[in-house]
Formats: structure tokens, C-alpha cells, sequence
């Protein structure tokens, strides 16, 4: 019998924020520029994790 799989929410791919969503002044905290490194790196990581999967089951 096939092991379950458990349904995965698959991110998008962050946009970087635009031009006028970051003041430059570099006081916010957290600043757009954080936030999109937060979530690319779950992209990224999650992007890692599909692939190794695929890769197993072929």
C-alpha cells in the first residue's frame, strides 16, 4: 500500500518590493526588504524540498 501523502500549499514566488514601497532610510523595522528575504528563503526552501522529492520517487 502507497504511503498518504499530506496536500501541500505551494508558495508563490515573492516579488521584490517596489520603488516606493521602501523609504531607504533603513529604520523600519522590519523593512519590506526583510520581509521579502523572509519569504524568498521559504520559496526557495520549499522550491528545494519539491525538487529532492521528485527526485526520490523517480
Amino acid at each position: 500500500m502507497p504511503a498518504a501523502t499530506i496536500p501541500v500549499k505551494l508558495l508563490e514566488k515573492p516579488e521584490p518590493p517596489g520603488s516606493n514601497e521602501c523609504c531607504g532610510s533603513g529604520s523600519c523595522c522590519p523593512c519590506v526588504w526583510d520581509y521579502y528575504r523572509e519569504q524568498m528563503a521559504l520559496w526557495q526552501q520549499q522550491q528545494k524540498e519539491c525538487a529532492d522529492a521528485k527526485t526520490e520517487t523517480e
